[in-house]
């Protein structure tokens, strides 16, 4: 049952918490001491009602729902990395069966999907981000006619809706960019906005708010650090040296504004999760205090 704080949050708006702010996905040394117990005992005490999958926690549902439901958290979804850009749709469901089975079987109605072909070879994410590989190195027509068909099977067969995920050193970077795939993509290609990546992209994330709104489906609330940005970028640093650095944080930490992100969910009739993320050390930034100090700070959007 939805708390009486949540309550500030729109009828079918939940908030979420990604395990990231306790350990990174990439970086298996931030948070490598932090039990997953410990992520979900405070995503809990923190007031929120659900999590994303994070690397540590179980990927059976005889493993993760009792983890889940003893703290009355849901799975908002979770992070496949696709390859649609160089592959085929058969082989992309193929690769996303089990995963996308367990996202269905824990309830979540959306899967993150973001495109780990065609980026920088080797280790893209320690490569300096003006390494990036382009998107005009892909075919955008050929792609966003595979994404399209990948969204369609995988609602058909799965239930779930794709949310893709524009993010840094992945070819929809930019916002040109992300308007050129969605321009070409079908329907069933949702989109994932993420506050703190448009930022670090270069651009402002109302941008897709007014250019795409209709076709957001799952929201990740990032804030970043402006003067740590762009001493990485004028330094030419790598994703993962920026978020050792510290260039992202939790809302209300960082220099982003989110209250047009509030008005556009409750004027837009936006109906799902919205997720609060922290890429961060959490040896450096104790993730409980930062977390909490995030859930208040965007239901203060709310109730503004």
């Amino acid at each position: 049952m939805r708390s009486e704080t949540l309550s500030a949050l729109p009828p079918a708006v939940r908030l979420a918490v990604s395990p990231l702010s306790w350990a990174n996905d990439v970086l298996e040394d931030l948070g490598a001491d932090i039990p997953v117990e410990t992520c979900l005992d405070e995503a809990g005490r923190a007031g929120y009602d659900g999590v994303e999958l994070g690397r540590k926690l179980p990927r059976t549902k005889d493993l993760l729902a009792p983890l889940l439901d003893s703290r009355k958290l849901s799975l908002a979804s979770g992070w496949h990395s696709g390859q649609l850009a160089e592959g085929s749709v058969e082989d992309e469901m193929a690769a996303v069966a089990a995963h996308a089975d367990l996202l269905r079987a824990m309830g979540s109605t959306v899967m993150v999907y973001g495109e780990t072909a065609m980026m920088t070879p080797g280790a893209p994410l320690d490569a300096p981000m003006s390494q990036r590989r382009q998107l005009p190195g892909v075919d955008v027509a050929a792609y966003a006619a595979r994404l399209t068909d990948f969204g369609t099977r995988l609602a058909d067969t799965h239930g779930l809706t794709l949310a893709y995920h524009h993010h840094l050193m992945m070819v929809a970077e930019t916002f040109d960019e992300i308007s050129m795939i969605f321009d070409a993509a079908g329907p069933s290609v949702g989109l994932l906005l993420d506050t703190g990546h448009a930022a670090a992209a270069g651009f402002a994330y109302t941008q897709l708010i007014e250019r795409f709104g209709d076709r957001i489906v799952h929201i990740h609330l990032k804030d970043v650090r402006a003067p740590i940005l762009d001493r990485v970028r004028a330094h030419d640093l790598s994703f993962n040296d920026g978020v050792r650095s510290g260039m992202f944080t939790v809302p209300g930490d960082g220099s982003l504004d989110f209250a047009p992100l509030a008005r556009f969910v409750r004027e837009s009739g936006y109906r799902g999760w919205l997720v609060v993320e922290a890429e961060q050390d959490p040896a450096i930034v104790p993730p409980l205090p930062a977390v909490t100090a995030a859930f208040h700070h965007i239901l203060a959007q709310f109730s503004a």
